[in-house]
């Protein structure tokens, strides 16, 4: 792993942090309206995972504002989005749960837990019908390994032998309830081992994320099978702004700020020599300008006009969908 890619990493991980924190503050003023999921904490996963990745179909769940910015999307339009504005990734329509932009491959903020599994195999399946070299990754809570569709979508994977990873963010709870309490499989990368290779990595530290994704990648497309990984992480945030946290300990929240993944990735790369102290000044000063920037385009931007509600309902030009 080179330094431009810890440069990267670094400034992506920052950039998503200070656009989460502003959201929330935004929120609270009341320029973003509806539901907001942060994913503050989990940087390493979002940015370890995008970057080694690569080429290929990204699905991911509506806690994904990171995911986004790190795939590439510019960081106005995604407040934007976030504000209900025209100007928005999709066009002030979606918010912050529905998130999504092909021209990066991006198909982001699926509202309903887990139901972007399936759609990544049958993207997966198409993929490998066509012939083509990259494949698909798709990110999920550990809420979403018990349901259904989660295991019909393994065994499908498993049986067409897609090239598709399965990424499981395991940040211990689904909402407010704790993994022990739902779960009978605890170590979730377990439940996917009958099915495919599975592995555990530690969420928090992006070398550790990017090392297993970059593996998983090149199995799939060597392979053409599909891939598990677990990533144990943690959000410092509760599960949306509606949702005041109190159900987690203290010292548990302790135990996670202690472990944080902007901290560990510091500490390594600056021990490495793949940081210095005047980029890592660089970067968050500017990743403050950018953050400042953003926020001005959205609060600037018009509303979507009336005319917006009875648009991109159907595809118009489809010739075989009924209107």
């Amino acid at each position: 792993m080179n330094k431009s890619y810890i440069e990267k990493a670094y400034y992506l991980m920052k950039l998503g942090r200070e656009f989460e924190y502003r959201a929330k503050e935004e929120y609270m003023k009341g320029n973003i309206a509806g539901f907001l999921h942060l994913a503050i904490g989990e940087e390493a996963v979002h940015v370890g995972a995008t970057l080694a990745f690569g080429k290929g179909d990204l699905f991911v769940h509506y806690r994904e504002h990171v995911w986004a910015l790190a795939r590439g999307m510019d960081p106005k339009h995604v407040m934007a989005e976030l504000f209900g504005k025209v100007t928005g990734v999709s066009k002030g329509k979606g918010g912050s749960m529905h998130l999504y932009d092909p021209k990066f491959n991006f198909y982001g903020g699926n509202a309903i837990v887990g139901a972007q599994i399936p759609h990544a195999v049958g993207a997966a399946y198409a993929r490998k019908f066509l012939g083509h070299t990259e494949g698909v990754l798709v990110a999920f809570g550990d809420g979403a390994t018990n349901a259904g569709n989660f295991y019909e979508s393994l065994n499908l994977a498993a049986l067409w032998e897609l090239p598709v990873i399965f990424l499981c963010e395991n940040n211990y709870y689904a909402i407010g309830t704790r993994i022990d309490r739902a779960s009978a499989i605890k170590e979730l990368y377990k439940k996917a081992k009958p099915f495919m290779v599975a592995e555990q990595v530690n969420g928090m530290d992006f070398f550790e994320v990017f090392k297993a994704v970059e593996r998983a990648k090149e199995y799939i497309e060597t392979e053409s099978k599909p891939y598990f990984i677990e990533t144990l992480t943690y959000r410092y945030e509760p599960h949306s702004m509606s949702d005041p946290g109190d159900y987690r300990p203290p010292r548990e929240l302790k135990i996670a700020h202690d472990r944080d993944p902007i901290e560990i990735l510091k500490k390594k790369a600056l021990e490495r020599e793949l940081l210095t102290e005047e980029y890592i000044k660089k970067i968050d000063e500017k990743v403050q300008q950018e953050i400042e920037e953003a926020v001005k385009f959205a609060l600037e931007s018009p509303e979507p006009d009336l005319d917006e509600l009875y648009k991109d309902v159907y595809c118009e030009v489809c010739t075989d969908v009924v209107s």
